[in-house]
């Protein structure tokens, strides 16, 4: 029998994943039911993969949580749950343990995180349902970005309080969280200016300085920075206007976050293993876009941070990529010499982490 586990959901739009941890924050069972509403969903457990049909995200989280008891393990047993949430808000800063202020918080960042947000929140809603004493947390994704100084978060617009949650967050926390804790561990510490790049279906780079964010490119969504596997990335707020008023505005988001980026460029996949495969002039382009504009975005990180000490890469593309990431540092040899690293994605560990900190403190969550 697991003791003190903690379990953490990351509940998606298509998918959702589990990751099961020991109380020496050892993983100990990954489940993911992926394929949400569409013809033929799949359930992998412990590796073991079974076809099935999740008609919408409360049927995979049954199944995730039917697999948790087939692998005799129950609510019951759980220390708690850790949830991936993407959008905090402007005031939820820090991991917390939930309780209904943090969940109505949860709740009034819908508006900034619509394809997000929801599903976390009904995940959370769900555990309460089946286990109402089993305790909780949330990490958000835009926590660790709360040291962003206000030149950098602040957009150019008047001083309306109508408009005070207009601002850069930014998000890929938590993998930048757990790349930060993975190089506290080693003897030099974590490099005192490291540009951090979270290259994968999306994308983002973080100026780090002295193990705190100063800069990013994703801003008051994620759609804004970098091009990634189907979001269109770096784009004049007038041709986004220009958008909505040809295409309408579902349509034009749909264009945005759905059919641009490696997909929209190469006119054959997000995927930039298969983009990498192809010959085509519109697949090398598409690559070309990909490391052009994260050459140009880092030298707007190194800027704010007045200098460079080491890049780090994490995520599919950072740790798996290498012709990516060799073109990456040539780019960026104008930089004088530095350090590269490849951190392995330790998102679901660092969840765990700051759960089980919150849990054995007996904090209470924020009351903001």
């Amino acid at each position: 029998m697991i003791k003190a586990a903690i379990l953490v959901l990351n509940a998606g739009s298509s998918s959702i994943k589990a990751a099961l941890f020991d109380s020496d924050l050892t993983e100990v069972l990954r489940i993911e039911a992926s394929g949400i509403a569409e013809t033929e969903g799949k359930l992998v457990c412990a590796g073991r993969v079974q076809p099935c049909q999740l008609p919408d995200n409360a049927a995979a989280l049954d199944a995730v949580l039917r697999s948790l008891v087939n692998e005799g393990i129950a609510l019951s047993d759980l220390q708690g749950v850790a949830h991936r949430v993407v959008h905090g808000g402007p005031h939820l800063t820090r991991a917390e343990r939930i309780t209904p202020a943090v969940r109505d918080m949860i709740a009034a960042s819908i508006p900034l995180a619509p394809l997000h947000n929801p599903h976390h929140l009904a995940a959370i809603n769900a555990i309460a349902a089946q286990a109402p004493d089993l305790p909780q947390c949330a990490s958000f994704d835009t926590a660790f970005h709360a040291s962003l100084p206000e030149v950098s978060y602040r957009y150019a617009l008047p001083d309306d309080p109508e408009h005070a949650d207009l601002r850069r967050y930014g998000f890929h926390g938590n993998s930048y969280a757990a790349m930060v804790h993975a190089l506290s561990q080693r003897p030099d510490g974590v490099p005192p200016r490291l540009l951090a790049m979270h290259l994968g279906n999306g994308a983002s780079l973080c100026a780090i300085h002295e193990g705190k964010s100063v800069a990013t490119t994703m801003g008051y969504s994620p759609l804004s920075g970098l091009t990634m596997g189907t979001r269109a990335g770096e784009i004049d707020a007038g041709a986004v206007l220009r958008l909505v008023r040809d295409l309408g505005l579902e349509s034009a988001e749909t264009l945005l976050y759905h059919r641009a980026g490696l997909l929209g460029l190469s006119n054959l996949s997000a995927d930039m293993r298969t983009v990498s495969q192809s010959e085509t002039p519109q697949a090398r382009f598409a690559i070309d876009h990909f490391c052009y504009w994260i050459k140009r975005h880092a030298g707007s990180m190194i800027a704010a941070m007045e200098g460079l000490d080491a890049v780090a890469f994490t995520g599919g593309i950072g740790e798996n990529a290498r012709d990516i990431t060799d073109r990456i540092q040539r780019d960026l040899s104008w930089a004088g010499p530095f350090e590269t690293l490849v951190i392995p994605a330790a998102e679901e560990l660092h969840i765990a982490r700051e759960a089980q900190t919150l849990l054995t403190q007996g904090e209470k969550g924020s009351d903001v």
